[in-house]
């Protein structure tokens, strides 16, 4: 096991086009550290930099107290898996398994041990002797994780590779690698563009964009806590709730306006939000997670509600999601923008940010007990504890660690 460090790392191709930009990445030994972010942000070449597919423009990368910038792959004790298997088709699992192994003249003692231990882990067992062609998805998969695992490695790099399995499989395949991880320790990379997959299989995620590290953390902080509008909209399913909002001062506390609508900040709220008394008398972006939301009538926690009407209805046996229009113009922002084209580009419908003319979509996550339909109107309870406060020129979370001390945009 290793950790690996990316100090001011930048790729750059031939044109000028930068692909990472002065990354820093602390891996640490063990850890499963999970890259994230849209098409095109970076992730899948900062994990072939470490892997020693690309060679780096510019910084250093070390893999435990080794600078590895100009060790060749074979050298960097580390195994990759692949999204497309690169099983070998006219061999056997244990043939495949084995390969590697031969190759570097590991001694045919060691071959079956590691073998046989690797399948036992995977339960792969009973296809031993049969060929890729006769195996499932899921286990041409295991099978590529065996050949990476018998390897016994300082990392695994792992690049989407769930990605050609269906859903139920990459549940199942989530579970085994989270129980992997756990009986293994080995440090490892993984790279996905799917924003559930990293907060489930992920110690800690760091999320990319443009090719710029935006936040590293643990998954539970990126939710509560996003450094930006863009992490905020990119982390969560369904995606976070955006609109400008005007905050006034009302009383000791203050209050948040938008389109017909008025949600309190209580005092406290205002006090425990470093930096956001500045703001008052003045517009910032409001981001309200759908999981905030509740039918008012079922509601345990409060603080503001919004009379709507609901326009679509998805009942999902655990919640329902309950879609509707709100009297204010879409959010015009750069972050923004990036949401919207990453969902255009397929990547992941729930970051898109709907529009209908000049009224924004939201999305509210209510208590599958509630009755609403659609057409009809409903009281939505909010938890004005949890809202979230961007400035509107850049982006930034308003009290978050990392900006405190950051001037507020005027």
């Amino acid at each position: 096991m290793a950790k690996i460090v990316l100090d001011s790392v930048d790729k750059v191709y031939s044109g000028g086009v930068k692909a990472v930009d002065n990354l820093n990445l602390e891996i640490e030994d063990g850890e499963f550290m999970v890259l994230v972010g849209p098409s095109g942000c970076g992730k899948s070449t900062a994990l072939r930099m470490i892997a020693g597919l690309e060679e780096i423009t510019d910084g250093t990368l070390a893999i435990g107290d080794k600078v590895v910038n100009d060790l060749p792959p074979k050298n960097r004790d580390i195994a990759m898996v692949f999204q497309n298997y690169a099983l070998y088709p006219h061999m056997t699992v244990e043939q495949n398994l084995a390969f590697g192994l031969k190759l570097r003249k590991t001694s045919k003692t060691e071959i079956e041990r590691r073998v046989k231990e690797a399948a036992a882990m995977l339960g792969l067992e009973p296809y031993l002797k049969r060929k890729p062609a006769a195996l499932s998805g899921g286990q041409r998969q295991r099978v590529a994780m065996g050949r990476a695992i018998v390897r016994e490695p300082q990392a695994f790099l792992m690049d989407e590779p769930l990605s050609n399995l269906d859903a139920k499989l990459r549940v199942q395949m989530r579970a085994s690698l989270n129980q992997l991880h756990e009986r293994l320790g080995v440090t490892t990379v993984y790279v996905t563009h799917d924003q559930t997959e990293a907060m489930t299989l992920g110690d800690r995620v760091a999320v990319l964009r443009d090719g710029r590290l935006q936040q590293v953390d643990t998954p539970k902080n990126l939710f509560d806590q996003p450094v930006n509008l863009f992490v905020a909209g990119f982390i969560g399913s369904p995606a976070m709730n955006f609109v400008s909002a005007q905050l006034e001062q009302d009383g000791d506390g203050a209050v948040l306006k938008f389109a017909d609508h008025s949600l309190p900040v209580t005092s406290e709220d205002l006090q425990a939000r470093q930096g956001l008394r500045d703001y008052l008398g003045r517009e910032i972006v409001l981001g309200i997670r759908p999981s905030d939301f509740d039918d008012a009538d079922l509601a345990v926690h409060g603080g503001g509600t919004m009379e709507v009407v609901a326009q679509i209805t998805e009942e999902l046996g655990t919640e329902i999601n309950v879609i509707f229009t709100v009297d204010a113009p879409p959010l015009e922002h750069e972050d923004a923008a990036a949401l919207a084209a990453d969902a255009a580009d397929g990547e992941d419908e729930d970051a898109a940010l709907p529009l209908a003319g000049d009224k924004s979509f939201f999305t509210a996550r209510v208590n599958p007990r509630s009755g609403v339909r659609p057409g009809q109107p409903i009281t939505l309870a909010i938890d004005t504890r949890q809202l979230h406060y961007f400035d509107k020129v850049t982006g930034l979370a308003i009290g978050h660690p990392a900006n405190v001390g950051a001037a507020a945009a005027v």
